[in-house]
């Protein structure tokens, strides 16, 4: 229960766009690390934490090494932490391929293997590899910020909406693949994926779930999405009767062709509360999932802070809506 009064930024497509091709490439070369570790459903495990100066892995743990990578957006540098010591990359570079280069360097000093993949996934008209991409690029210190505030203030939002949820809900980070900010809840009801599509994404499809989310979207993407940057939801399977529903926030709308539920940034931010706008956002696609596919409304609990919590025995708890 947030009481920070700050402003959420303006976000200029135009402007963000080098800056952010940049980092979602980057951001892979950890994120690698996360394929190794045991599978969690949802893909819980790989998503990068929002901290209060970029993006971090969680924790890896390989032979002797132990380690974390930081990505420090308001710093323009990265930090690779391990119980061996640290290294610290600039990440004003001449191209993916050299800052890729000297990761392995400095990683190799610190007792840490190369990361076994090099391909870069989800980036259409992307190079293959980390290797292959040597197009020069320009590090954006204002737009680096920009990106932070916008990952920093959605987490808040969605990290508030995920709190009361009683089933599984992996931690609300930012998938480094799609470049996207998830909170996804799951019930484990087994589902037939789509017949076509790439492993992780049908992965994703073996059980129910809903997500609901933040994207720089068109940055990269084909230019078919509706939404330049905003909230996004859906729900999978995708049930019939959405296209009757209201969003709980003014501006929010149904778009049966992308099958997301979507907020723009500038409604958000405009809005009187953007922070409560993200969880009346979360709430209304949560009741459209109860509404139209069954969903149970015994697995949401009170929305209170913890010193409610520890001042109230269980019984007497009420929920409180933000």
């Amino acid at each position: 229960m947030s009481e920070r009064t700050v402003e959420w930024p303006v976000l200029d497509h135009v402007e963000l766009a080098p800056t952010i091709e940049y980092v979602n490439r980057v951001v892979q070369v950890a994120g690698k690390y996360s394929l190794d570790d045991p599978f969690e459903v949802g893909w819980g495990n790989i998503v990068l934490e929002v901290t209060p100066r970029g993006l971090r892995t969680p924790p890896f743990r390989r032979e002797a090494a132990t380690f974390a990578v930081h990505y420090r957006l308001l710093d323009g540098d990265v930090v690779i932490e391990s119980n061996r010591g640290s290294r610290t990359l600039p990440l004003a570079r001449t191209s993916v391929a050299d800052f890729y280069s000297a990761f392995c360097e400095a990683a190799g000093e610190l007792g840490i293997p190369h990361p076994r993949s090099a391909r870069i996934c989800e980036i259409p008209d992307a190079p293959s590899t980390f290797e292959d991409d040597r197009s020069e690029r320009v590090w954006d210190v204002r737009s680096a910020h920009r990106m932070w505030e916008a990952f920093d203030r959605a987490a808040e939002g969605l990290e508030a909406w995920q709190a009361p949820f009683l089933g599984h809900r992996p931690r609300v980070g930012v998938m480094w693949g799609s470049f996207d900010l998830s909170a996804t809840r799951w019930r484990p009801n087994r589902t037939t994926p789509a017949p076509k599509g790439p492993p992780f994404m049908r992965n994703a499809q073996l059980h129910e779930y809903m997500s609901v989310g933040f994207s720089f979207d068109n940055i990269h993407s084909s230019g078919h999405s509706p939404l330049r940057i905003g909230l996004y939801a859906y729900i999978w399977p995708q049930p019939d009767g959405l296209e009757d529903r209201t969003w709980g926030v003014e501006g929010a709308a149904w778009h049966p062709d992308a099958g997301l539920v979507l907020l723009p940034w500038e409604t958000l931010r405009q809005a009187p509360d953007p922070l409560a706008a993200v969880t009346a956002f979360g709430d209304a696609v949560y009741d459209a999932a109860v509404a139209t596919a069954g969903w149970p409304t015994d697995l949401i609990g009170p929305r209170v802070d913890g010193w409610f919590m520890s001042e109230h025995p269980p019984a007497h708890h009420t929920p409180q809506q933000s």
